[in-house]
């Protein structure tokens, strides 16, 4: 793991297993890197990066976490809930060139998790070229994934589906992609 770590940390960009697919990602403080991220998965720029963190204490350093948000990460992290929050880190804002909101989410994956041990936080998002289905084998990340430093072979992803995108707006929680958490989940919750 310490490899991937300094690879991400010299600005590298670095192909890693989650819980539900393969992710690439980066340091979010490097703005060349997040940018060759764009350019790699062929991703517009009004289509900001999601932020996985080790856990909700690193990413509360980034992201305002209101009681239902700590609610949700309780339930439900480590594991496949991408929470949209309101962002208080304005050097992450700047460098990934976000509004007001920030994605965040703590994958339930070892791997995923050793490497954000060293690096608290990473852009993570799903390894595959925009549009295209999202990878879970290791070896479709070698061959469609251009450019990349390094590959951490996970070995193939027995994943339930993608996270669950919900945005936190006050004591409201509004789903905005369902995945492997159900709607129901979420709202009994609220």
């Amino acid at each position: 793991m310490q490899s991937a770590y300094q690879t991400v940390k010299q600005g590298g960009i670095v192909i890693f297993p989650t819980d539900t697919v393969y992710g690439i990602g980066c340091d979010p403080y490097n703005k060349n890197s997040v940018s060759l991220l764009y350019k790699i998965k062929k991703r517009e720029k009004t289509k900001p990066f999601p932020v996985l963190g080790y856990s909700k204490k690193e990413l509360e350093k980034i992201a305002e976490f209101n009681s239902l948000a700590t609610k949700i990460a309780e339930k439900f992290w480590p594991g496949p809930i991408t929470m949209i929050l309101n962002v208080k880190d304005t050097d992450i804002q700047k460098s990934l060139g976000l509004g007001g909101k920030i994605a965040v989410r703590v994958p339930d994956n070892t791997c995923a998790l050793s490497l954000l041990k060293e690096c608290k936080v990473l852009v993570g998002t799903s390894a595959n070229i925009s549009d295209e289905t999202s990878l879970i084998d290791p070896n479709e990340c070698e061959t469609k994934i251009p450019n990349y430093d390094l590959l951490i072979d996970g070995g193939i992803i027995i994943s339930k589906g993608e996270s669950t995108i919900v945005e936190i707006d006050g004591d409201k929680a509004k789903i905005v992609r369902e995945g492997s958490v159900s709607e129901k989940e979420i709202y009994e919750l609220n």
